[in-house]
């Protein structure tokens, strides 16, 4: 199964001032989807709440991840990258 995963324009401008890569994103996304089929993958992903009810969390280190994942469609939108403290 083929997910399709896009990057918001502000989530492309924060890899591009911190000089990370994409594939490093879509690698924490993979692992992301493993863990929802039920393997037992070492990952901290969170369904958030608030404004953000649609969205989860995806923590690495110190990085935040905010994704949207259509199930249906099998596409992952990732909204927001930044740093703890500034991403929410």
């Amino acid at each position: 199964m083929n997910w399709r995963i896009d990057f918001s324009g502000s989530s492309l401008r924060f890899l591009k001032r911190n000089n990370l890569e994409e594939s490093f994103i879509i690698d924490k996304v993979k692992l992301a989807l493993r863990k929802f089929r039920g393997e037992n993958i070492n990952i901290n992903v969170k369904k958030l709440s608030g404004k953000w009810k649609e969205f989860y969390r995806i923590r690495s280190g110190r990085l935040r991840i905010i994704v949207e994942f259509q199930f249906e469609q099998n596409q992952a939108y990732i909204e927001e990258i930044d740093w703890r403290g500034n991403v929410y």
